[in-house]
This record gives C-alpha cells, sequence and structure tokens, in this order.
C-alpha cells in the first residue's frame, strides 16, 4: 500500500490492542493517519470508545484471531489478568507493551510464548507521527527488531536503547512534552504580566516553539549554536540568554527535573516487582 508516492512497510498484518486509553489511541490514531489500513487493528477496551472506520472493536480478549502484533496498553496492575487471557493468543506474535515501570524480566515471565516481548515509550504526539519512541528488548532476532522499528516509523523517530537506560529516556521523551507545555504556559504568563493580552502572549510563544522546535529538527547545527547564532553580543537575546544562563540554573533546574521523573519510574518498577 502506499500514501502519496511513499511506499508503506507493512510488518504486521493483524494487530491487537489490548487497554485503548490517551496513549494507545494517540498510537493507534496515527498509525492509521501514516496510512496503515484501519481493518488490521482490533481494540479490547472496556468502553468502546471513539474509534476510527473500520477498526475492529470487542469487548473483552477473543478466544482466537491469528495476530501477529498484541500491544498492552492497561493499567500495570492488571497484568496478570490480561496476560492470563493473552496466553491463548501470544503464540507467533510479538508482544509491545506500552505500561510504564513494568521491566522486560516480568513482561517475559508472563508472556514467554510469545515471538518476541518489547517495551514501547512513546508521548502523545504519536497522532501526529512526531512521537520519540523508545524501544527495548532482550536478544530477539534482528529481523523482528527490523520489524518493531518499521512499525513504530510511523509514529515518529524510534529509538532502541538498552534498558538500564529505559527509565531516564522514559523522562526525557515520554514526560519530556509536559515540561515542554509548561514552559510554554509559563512564557505566556511572563508575557502576560509585562502587558501583552493574554491569549495573543499563548499564541505567540506556542508559534515560537513550533517554529524552534521545527528549526532545531532540520538545522545541522546543534541547539547550543542555534541559540549562539540568534544572540548578538550585548543585544536583546543574551540579555534574556544572561538571565537563564546565571549559576547553570536552567541545566540544572532540568537536571532535577528528569531525575525526578527518572526516579519515580524506577519507584514503578520496583513497586511493580513487590507486587509480583
Amino acid at each position: 500500500m502506499k500514501l502519496g508516492t511513499e511506499e508503506l512497510p507493512m510488518p504486521y498484518q493483524n494487530i491487537l490492542l489490548v487497554g485503548c486509553g490517551n496513549m494507545a489511541g494517540a498510537m493507534l490514531d496515527g498509525w492509521i493517519a501514516a496510512g496503515v489500513p484501519a481493518q488490521a487493528f482490533t481494540v479490547v477496551n472496556r468502553s468502546r470508545r471513539d474509534l476510527p472506520d473500520r477498526v475492529t472493536y470487542l469487548p473483552a480478549i477473543p478466544e482466537s484471531g491469528g495476530f501477529d502484533a498484541i500491544q498492552i496498553g492497561v493499567k500495570p496492575h492488571m497484568l496478570d489478568d490480561v496476560a492470563a487471557q493473552v496466553a491463548r493468543l501470544q503464540g507467533g506474535a510479538v508482544i509491545l507493551s506500552i505500561l510504564a515501570g513494568t521491566q522486560l524480566d516480568v513482561l517475559e515471565a508472563r508472556f514467554a510464548e510469545a515471538r518476541a516481548v518489547v517495551r514501547v515509550m512513546p508521548n502523545l504526539a504519536v497522532s501526529i507521527g512526531k512521537s520519540p519512541i523508545a524501544l527495548a528488548a532482550g536478544d530477539i532476532p534482528e529481523a523482528e527488531r527490523e520489524r518493531v522499528k518499521a512499525f513504530m516509523d510511523h509514529l515518529g523517530t524510534p529509538e532502541w536503547v538498552d534498558e538500564s537506560e529505559y527509565d531516564l529516556v522514559t523522562a526525557l521523551a515520554g514526560s519530556g512534552p509536559a515540561f515542554v507545555y509548561r514552559f510554554i504556559a509559563a512564557l505566556a504568563d511572563a508575557g502576560e504580566e509585562l502587558g501583552l493580552p493574554r491569549e495573543q502572549a499563548q499564541r505567540l510563544s506556542i508559534a515560537m516553539v513550533e517554529g524552534a522546535g521545527a528549526l532545531a529538527a532540520s538545522s545541522p547545527h546543534d541547539p547550543a549554536e542555534l541559540a549562539r547564532r540568534v544572540a548578538s553580543p550585548g543585544g536583546v537575546t543574551q540579555a534574556g540568554l544572561d538571565v537563564l544562563d546565571k549559576d547553570g540554573r536552567i541545566r540544572r533546574m532540568l537536571v532535577d527535573t528528569l531525575r525526578a521523573a527518572r526516579d519515580r519510574s524506577l519507584e514503578m518498577a520496583e513497586e511493580a516487582r513487590a507486587s509480583d
């Protein structure tokens, strides 16, 4: 199948989504927007959410179905119940888990008959194909790694990472949009406090971040160099940068922010293991 003139890889033909909350729903929207056929998806969810046309909805996990990919997107405390029901379907399927804090060894113990088990950490920008996506797996065939990556390519920029780095990547790439949104809101607040109408300050802040991000993604220069190029010595931009850079305050604040998010991810993994 094609989207425009670009050939779309179809590594999985029959995909089961177990749980379709905000994140799984955004992923579904992103896959379909990228051209993956809606009829390739079956969604199991407690309530029938507003699903795209031609996606199959089921209120419970089916007895059979020949699925080659099964994504687990339920609350972590529901894993055991779901794993018991998915057991009859996992043979020959890759298991994709978007469960926060649930590590590979815990997943592999519950899906021992699966072809492969992969942790996946996206953010909500998957709905527009713009999410960084962390992928982690144990010893799985290289061909399966390539299939998983091709499937996630539709949603943004997938990166294979070692599971030892997964909690930090979760803090940076998974939680990161919330930190950026907080920055945008704070920038708009500052503009309003200094005299701009609130709605105008917010529009300008959003447009500025959108343009800056797009330029950073397409530029051959790294962000630090881009900041240097915007600022002239003794100029307007440099005056603002001097405030941000004083005593390394913005760097220290962001290190502390990522550390707190990473440490909470590690705590959740320990909580999940303690309840095992």
